[in-house]
């Protein structure tokens, strides 16, 4: 299980599940040359260059974040039991609960719950079943939302996107009624200072509000990037957008952005779905980029 350290700064990863679809309806528009390219470095060896077989794997996990004392959960998967429009997330079962109690914590230790987003597959163990009724898993921590994410998600012009409508009723709605949420701008201070704490940096594009998350305590920073990133391929081609992206073109503007600004930096980054526990860096690559995970060993200099 991914535990990374960066100062007095703290990572863990909670899994939850595994996914595998067809990467050409994920990525729309990538193409054979494109595999290629992400061949080279990519660490799954199963991946096809053939975009019309090649598989999009992705993991569904949270991150555990401590600093001062203090615990954060980042996103928080799908959840179970919850009715879903998407089949291969309707009612799960997973040890997600089981896998948090392995790291030494219990639902009641959590401070704070972070938010990259508000899609379905990030908000879902919010709450849990008891009895009929949603309640919250994490009773004595505050949830942190973005604004622009929360108006969006609870307006008429947002029911189209029915699969996140569903998570909205059961995971988000249900901390707003027990006054356990605090609502935030994008690119508010949660704790310390930027760049000396944690923070939020606005993101839009993917959704309306959507925000990346850093945290940084005595060592390199660490940037939790959410759905910027949502598969290795956009590292070779910042461009691709997803089928879930709301603003595509806004999208690939604040990737390539983002991209730009850490490549060749200490900054450790913590995707959303990579999987592997893929905590990693992004470094320059010819005209291009790549991603080395962290402990990976770069190549001896010529």
């Amino acid at each position: 299980m991914m535990d990374v350290s960066l100062g007095e700064l703290r990572v863990r990863q909670v899994a939850e599940l595994d996914l595998a679809l067809p990467l050409d309806a994920i990525l729309p528009g990538i193409g054979g040359e494109d595999l290629a390219r992400l061949k080279q470095w990519y660490w799954d060896d199963a991946l096809s260059l053939d975009p019309a077989t090649a598989q999009c794997a992705l993991s569904m996990h949270s991150y555990l974040v401590e600093i001062d004392g203090k615990k954060i959960i980042i996103d928080t998967c799908n959840g179970n039991h919850k009715d879903r429009t998407m089949p291969f997330l309707h009612r799960l079962t997973t040890p997600w609960l089981e896998r948090l109690g392995e790291l030494g914590v219990a639902p009641e230790d959590i401070d704070m719950v972070l938010f990259t987003h508000l899609h379905v597959d990030h908000v879902g163990w919010n709450t849990r079943l008891e009895g009929d009724r949603w309640v919250p898993t994490f009773p004595n921590a505050r949830y942190v939302f973005g604004r622009r994410d929360l108006d969006y998600f609870s307006t008429t012009e947002a029911e189209a996107d029915l699969s996140h409508q569903e998570a909205f009723r059961d995971s988000v709605l249900p901390i707003l009624e027990a006054g356990l949420a605090d609502i935030v701008e994008e690119d508010a201070v949660l704790h310390g200072a930027s760049g000396d704490g944690v923070w939020l940096r606005p993101a839009f594009g993917h959704t309306p509000g959507c925000c990346t998350v850093h945290a940084r305590r005595g060592g390199p920073p660490a940037l939790f990037s959410g759905d910027i990133l949502l598969h290795p391929a956009q590292i070779v081609r910042p461009d691709l957008h997803t089928s879930f992206d709301r603003d595509e073109a806004l999208a690939a503007q604040v990737r390539q952005a983002l991209i730009e600004e850490v490549a060749d930096t200490d900054t450790v980054i913590f995707p959303a779905h990579f999987m592997q526990g893929a905590a990693g860096r992004i470094e320059r690559d010819g005209e291009g980029f790549r991603y080395r995970l962290v402990g990976e060993t770069p190549p001896a200099a010529a």
